[in-house]
């Protein structure tokens, strides 16, 4: 889909080119669309919204306590014991 194009244009553009018997495979490439939205272009007017996805936990969920009660004790440490402070190496 070119730059600044909205998702309806690129329909109705689909649609116009499919008209003029362009072949599926040609109007993907022109269009940098897929074959599914190549399908579904003659067929409707208007894009189908998105559907929103589930919200999701993180994969830190479990650990946030953990971490905090860290980040807690730490502020308490003496300058030098600091369990965030940067060992100066980066090896591998």
């Amino acid at each position: 889909m070119p730059p600044g194009q909205s998702e309806v244009e690129l329909y109705a553009a689909l649609r116009r080119d499919a008209r003029e018997d362009m072949s599926n495979r040609a109007l993907e490439r022109k269009y940098r669309v897929g074959w599914r939205t190549v399908q579904k272009a003659p067929s409707s007017g208007w894009p189908q919204p998105r559907e929103p996805y589930a919200p999701r936990r993180s994969k830190l969920d479990p650990f946030k306590p953990v971490i905090d009660q860290m980040l807690l004790a730490d502020l308490d440490a003496r300058r030098g014991s600091s369990v965030t402070r940067w060992s100066g190496s980066i090896a591998g």
